[in-house]
């Protein structure tokens, strides 16, 4: 079948996205603990590259993979988890899925490709630790107070000292600071509560914060103009916020799907 350009580009960005999700999830294999999870990234990795394959026979090229997009999601994972960062990637499968549902007809092979996507997201439900999500508010309050204080913090700075490098040291010093109050508060308030591991409660907001921090503070060590910097803030903490804000709805969604 001859494809037009519209079709052949769709095809060409799925191919190049099976092969970026293959190499993602070899990486999350690399680092898993669990042998029952990192068998299930194994195979699924060894699905993508099927995939990439079945679509390199139709377009007729190899395809690179996204490598901003597979920087983007590993630092994601990295930052917020692999359960966030995979929900996260597999929102963006229904643009895929539309094409595979126009071609199919004409390359039945794209069905168990179809179907194998479809089945990924049903299979990755299986790895969510519902511990896990039991210490989302953890999360959720070090990303939030982090983003609230600092990002105030850093405007106030800014405008007083007008040195992107005092501002940096400056505010990582209270990020760092606040992010061990923040951590030490959580502790003692799931201390009383006894429902949870204090100390996890407690790692959580930490990291979580600090986390927030370095993304916020990392434009003053990367550029000169204190402005310019804290404009950089203000995008990356609209992203954060974006972000959480998926966050929220898919640890939400996952832990009404588990019970």
């Amino acid at each position: 079948m001859p494809l037009s350009q519209p079709l052949f580009k769709h095809l060409l960005n799925a191919q190049r996205r099976e092969f970026t999700e293959h190499i993602i999830y070899k990486e999350l294999a690399k680092t898993e603990k669990d042998e029952a999870n990192k068998t299930l990234f194994l195979r699924l990795a060894e699905h993508e590259l099927r995939h990439y394959r079945v679509l390199s026979e139709i377009t007729r090229t190899r395809a690179k993979p996204f490598f901003g997009r597979l920087i983007f999601y590993l630092t994601i994972i990295r930052l917020f988890g692999r359960q966030f960062g995979i929900k996260l990637m597999e929102s963006g499968e229904s643009s895929v899925q539309k094409v595979y549902a126009e071609l199919i007809p004409h390359f039945p092979e794209l069905q168990t490709i179809a179907q194998e996507e479809e089945d990924h997201e049903h299979e990755l439900i299986s790895i969510i630790d519902a511990h896990e999500l039991s210490y989302t508010g953890s999360i959720v309050l070090g990303m939030n107070d982090a983003l609230v204080e600092l990002t105030g913090t850093l405007a106030g700075l800014t405008l007083a000292l007008q040195s992107t490098k005092t501002v940096a040291i400056a505010g990582l010093i209270t990020g760092i600071a606040a992010s061990l109050a923040m951590a030490g508060s959580e502790y003692l308030s799931t201390k009383e509560e006894g429902l949870r591991n204090p100390w996890k409660a407690g790692a959580y907001t930490g990291v979580a914060y600090i986390n927030v921090v370095a993304v916020l503070v990392s434009p003053y060590f990367l550029f000169s103009n204190p402005f310019v910097c804290f404009g950089w803030t203000l995008a990356s903490a609209i992203v954060i916020i974006m972000l959480f804000a998926f966050y929220s709805s898919v640890t939400k969604q996952k832990s009404f799907r588990k019970t």
